[in-house]
Formats: structure tokens, C-alpha cells, sequence
């Protein structure tokens, strides 16, 4: 039985018998994920102007694979205000940002309204920002903490001025993963839970796989049918202009942390996991190689796997140069725009919702 043959002509399977994609070579499944990339996209490799601002490391949770969150592994606490965030917004918006991108810890110490003022504030000195913050994982630690309901926590973040939610918090939706991985943090029901509502009310989101530490090949296969069942659930919802804009799978990095992985994904192993994303989720527009957890060489070759995307500038980015990855000062537009023309792609600058700005020539 063929299964790629019958996945690309539109027949459903369950995890473990999609699994067996992996076992196909890495240039036949490469070749079926490039076609249905370019059947949308053509050559085009989309990026954007964006900056990344982690408010604390301060965190109440103890994720094994975390190398971001104050730790005996990381001593080096720290906590920004709301001024100290919006006078590196307003620096990055002069210099061409479009989005700024709040994800945090989860603070013992920041209060509720800390945030609300914090994203409204952010908006007020910088209104043409595109604001994307809080990971459903930190909607998740606030309703706890704060004893409010999902529902509430997002319309308030909506009325604070946050346009759009980044995917992480996701990691292996399977339990006995999560148990092992980020024991207490929020679960894979209510993290999909609560993007779905964020759906509903009209917001879109992104949605991430941490891969390559404890999980296995048919974990990866069952985290990307769950996203995609829930897109298919949102699109359903009668008011419904949101989903999820983006599939983002992050490579796991492995220094300071408790993980202690010893085998790490092979290059053909990588490309096939990006690969059979394009194959199977079919209904999520873009499949990002994001090259802070990839770096920018590997990045660049997804393209020619299934990848459209390569996220963007980022300047400072903090959690996964904290495990290892040499992505600390971002990276500049002209790099990202010579790097996708040099490897035989078209360039194009989107905007955070995938609104293409500009063919960068």
C-alpha cells in the first residue's frame, strides 16, 4: 500500500499508520512537500520585520527541556518593566520592525493587570505595531493564578490591544511526554482549548511542535492530525475569520537543560519531520523553518521541503540561544533577503497575518 500516494490524493489515516511516511526516502517525500509548496507559494520564501521581547526568565515552572527560566542551570535572573518594553518596541519600530512578539515566564511577581497594562500601553506609545503575545501556556497560568476563565483571559487581551497569539506552549501534545517534559503546565486538550476560542472571536495564531528530545516519530504524526482536526473545528465556527496562520516545528536545543539527549535528529530526519508536515496539514497555510532553532543554512534548505517561511529579524531572541542555538542578535534584512535570493527563492516581506508588503529585490 502506497501511503503517500493515498495522503496526496486526499484519504485520512491515523497516526501510526502515517508514521510510515518516514520510512519513505528523504528527496521522494521531499519532492511530494515541495510541490504542494509551490502549487501556493511558487518560489516565494516569506519573512518579516519583527522583534522578540521575553519580559522575565523568572519562571514557576520547571520544564525539563527549558534552558530560558532562571534555574540552578541558567543563575541569571531577570525582570523588564513595562517603560524598559516599550522604549525597545518603539527602537525596533524605528527601525522597520512591524510586529514586536511578548512572550514571558510565568511570573510569580507580574500581576494581571501588569500585563493588560503592559500590552495596552505597548499599543499606545506604538498603535501601528502589530502586537502578537502570551502563548496559550501563559493564558493558561494566568487563569489559574488568577481565577478567571479562559474566555475571560483572552477578550481582556484582546481589548488590551494583542492582534495576534504565537503557537508556543504546544511542545508533544501526548501526556506521557508532557508528563516527562513540563510536568504542570498546561495540557494538550486546553492548549488547543484555548486557541480554538481565540479562533472563534476572530484572532488568528500560530501553532509549534517542539521535536527532537524523548518523543517518537508517530508523537510527531499525532500532534500535527490534533492541529489540524482543530483548524478544521475553527473553520466551522459561523463568525469565524481566525485559525491558525502557521505549522512552526522547533528543533529542541540541548545544552543547559535537564533533558540530558543524547541522540540528536540527523539533517534527512529534520527535512522528513518538515516535510510530512506540508503532506499532512493540509489545511494550514504555511509551514514555518524557523531559523533560530534550524540556523539559517538548514532553514534554507526546507524551502525546497515543504517550508514557505522563514520567520524574521527577531534582534534579540533569548529562549532557544539560551539552549545552544545562534540566534541571540536576530539577524538583519538584508542577510534574510540576500540568504533566500542566494539559495534561488524570491524574498518577499509579509506582515504577521502573511499580507505580502514587499518583493524584496
Amino acid at each position: 500500500m502506497d501511503i503517500l500516494a493515498q495522503v496526496l490524493e486526499g484519504k485520512e489515516f491515523d497516526a501510526k499508520t502515517l508514521s510510515a511516511l518516514y520510512d519513505y526516502d528523504i528527496f521522494t517525500l521531499g519532492e511530494a512537500a515541495n510541490q504542494i509548496r509551490a502549487s501556493k507559494y511558487d518560489k516565494k520564501v516569506f519573512f518579516n520585520m519583527n522583534r522578540h521581547i521575553n519580559p522575565t526568565n523568572i519562571c514557576t515552572d520547571v520544564c525539563k527541556f527549558c534552558a530560558f527560566s532562571a534555574s540552578r542551570k541558567n543563575p541569571n535572573p531577570y525582570e523588564m518593566t513595562i517603560d524598559e518594553i516599550i522604549s525597545q518596541t518603539l527602537a525596533s519600530y524605528r527601525r522597520g520592525a512591524k510586529e514586536v512578539h511578548i512572550v514571558s515566564a510565568h511570573s510569580p511577581n507580574y500581576s494581571y493587570e501588569w500585563y493588560l497594562s503592559c500590552f495596552s500601553e505597548v499599543k499606545k506609545a506604538v498603535p501601528n505595531i502589530h502586537l502578537k503575545a502570551m502563548t496559550a501556556a501563559e493564558v493558561h497560568y494566568l487563569s489559574k493564578k488568577f481565577a478567571k476563565s479562559y474566555q475571560k483571559v483572552l477578550e481582556d487581551m484582546v481589548l488590551a490591544g494583542v492582534d495576534s497569539m504565537p503557537g508556543g506552549g504546544a511542545e508533544i501534545f501526548d501526556e506521557e511526554v508532557r508528563r516527562r517534559i513540563c510536568k504542570g503546565k498546561v495540557d494538550s486538550t486546553r492548549w488547543l482549548e484555548i486557541h480554538s476560542y481565540w479562533h472563534s472571536i476572530g484572532k488568528m495564531s500560530n501553532a509549534t511542535m517542539l521535536f527532537g528530545h524523548i518523543e517518537n516519530r508517530e508523537h510527531r504524526i499525532d500532534h500535527m492530525l490534533r492541529l489540524a482536526r482543530t483548524q478544521c473545528d475553527s473553520q466551522i465556527v459561523e463568525s469565524k475569520h481566525g485559525g491558525f496562520n502557521a505549522f512552526i516545528p522547533l528543533l529542541y536545543q540541548r545544552e543547559n537543560n535537564f533533558l540530558n539527549i543524547k541522540q540528536f535528529p540527523s539533517g534527512q530526519e529534520i527535512l522528513k519531520t518538515i516535510s510530512i508536515a506540508r503532506i499532512v496539514l493540509k489545511n494550514i497555510p504555511h509551514i514555518k523553518a524557523y531559523w533560530a532553532t534550524l540556523g539559517m543554512n538548514l532553514a534554507l534548505v526546507a524551502q525546497e521541503f515543504g517550508a514557505d517561511d522563514m520567520d524574521g529579524t527577531i534582534e534579540n531572541e533569548s529562549i532557544q540561544s539560551a539552549g545552544g542555538s545562534k540566534s541571540k542578535n536576530g539577524a538583519s534584512f538584508d542577510e534574510i533577503v540576500a540568504q533566500i535570493k542566494n539559495a534561488g527563492f524570491i524574498a518577499v516581506e509579509r506582515d504577521s497575518l502573511y499580507n505580502e508588503l514587499r518583493v524584496c529585490e
